[in-house]
């Protein structure tokens, strides 16, 4: 792992009032490259996340990457007193995360206008199902929902199946990485303003993953076409699919350009077909492609795995195996990459958690702590940062404050 020294976010302070999955994976992107984030959760109910997934012992494994890296303390901002103590906390930080329903901050007295004149310099990221404003900023949002409204369920399914949710926090995932973006931008910006000034940052649960239907939206734009469910297929690219192979397992094969379509039909025998009206452009292949899966998921069928990727690969064709979860662990190539490290837990010992992303040549991010219990560091940032005594501490506690 990297020391703290050479972390490249070291000295960048985040306050996290965030819950569940988008916002808080915001926050954990930073902390991964040194962010010093400031973990905030309800003394009685704590962050809903710790019910979320599976659960060992009685505790949450999600949890634990989820909000690795991380300092956690307790506040309840539903209290005048707890409400005091966060606005000395935006004093001492660069960037604050929350994601409560738009108005709940308001009705705290932590609306941005009270947090921007107690720190001018503050970054706000404020993550909701459907943004700040507009009929439906009053609106409850989960990630389910915005999968179904940023139009990604109509496009995703079996041809002529019903609409599919996909088996993880996509708009969750989607969303919190253009969380990161959007702390990053507001910070470079801020550091080249001469007045060091802040600005708060409007991010919905839905936008992020609409981005992602970019070419469903320009072919509906320009030309009508609304975009169908046509499995593991494409409506952009042709041969794009999934084949099973002799010994029953899959692939993923894809052809997205004219030279990587030349090298499959060459990878099994049949380069002619680069020649044939129906199969020789893109837009052919598509309107074929029924006839194009065939040939390929043909000769793939009368092979085992190993043998088709071999082949494929020898020449210069795009494919790869369809993993399940154990066997990402067990990948020749992961392991090389370090895309798994393993990292001590208190509570669970070692836990084999994803890496880093990405690598950076010079100043790599690490995980130097997995998501840490209720309250953890409450004596540590009331009594360091804020300069409380363990008596007022404790006095905080008994009043359900922290």
């Amino acid at each position: 792992m990297n020391s703290n020294k050479s972390l490249p976010l070291k000295g960048l302070k985040i306050l996290d009032a965030s819950t569940m999955i988008a916002a808080p994976w915001s926050s954990t992107y930073l902390a991964d490259f040194g962010a010093d984030v400031i973990k905030i959760e309800h003394p009685e109910f704590g962050d809903h996340a710790r019910g979320y997934g599976k659960q060992k012992e009685g505790s949450s494994l999600f949890w634990k990457t989820l909000n690795r890296n991380k300092k956690c303390i307790t506040l309840n901002l539903s209290k005048r007193e707890g409400q005091e103590l966060f606005k000395k906390l935006v004093s001492e930080v660069d960037v604050v995360v929350e994601n409560f329903r738009p108005g709940t901050f308001e009705k705290w007295n932590l609306d941005w206008g009270t947090l921007s004149k107690i720190n001018p310099s503050l970054i706000l990221l404020r993550t909701t199902g459907f943004g700040q404003d507009g009929p439906y900023s009053s609106r409850a949002g989960f990630g389910t929902v915005a999968e179904g409204m940023s139009g990604f369920t109509s496009i995703n399914g079996e041809a002529g199946g019903s609409p599919t949710l996909p088996g993880l926090a996509l708009a969750d995932g989607v969303g919190s990485v253009f969380g990161s973006l959007s702390i990053m931008i507001a910070l470079y910006e801020r550091a080249n303003n001469p007045d060091r000034e802040g600005q708060f940052i409007d991010m919905s649960l839905y936008e992020p993953l609409l981005r992602f239907m970019e070419p469903h939206l320009m072919a509906y734009d320009q030309l009508g076409i609304v975009g169908e469910r046509v499995g593991n297929g494409s409506v952009s690219t042709a041969p794009r699919n999934s084949y099973q192979t002799k010994d029953g397992k899959w692939a993923a094969l894809s052809g997205a350009t004219q030279s990587i379509t030349k090298n499959i039909f060459k990878a099994i025998g049949r380069e002619e077909l680069f020649e044939d009206e129906k199969f020789s452009t893109n837009e052919a292949r598509i309107k074929n492609v029924k006839e194009l899966d065939v040939l390929i998921g043909g000769w793939i069928k009368e092979r085992n795995l190993s043998e088709v990727l071999q082949v494929f690969n020898d020449y210069g064709a795009v494919i790869g195996p369809m993993y399940d979860v154990s066997q990402l662990y067990e990948d020749p190539h992961f392991k090389h990459r370090e895309t798994f490290i393993t990292v001590e837990d208190e509570e669970f010992g070692e836990m084999r958690v994803p890496n880093v992303v990405a690598k950076f040549s010079r100043t790599p991010g690490a995980v130097k702590s997995l998501g840490a219990n209720k309250g953890e560091h409450n004596n540590e940032i009331y009594c360091k940062m804020l300069s409380l005594s363990e008596e007022e501490v404790e006095e905080l506690r008994i009043n359900k404050i922290i």
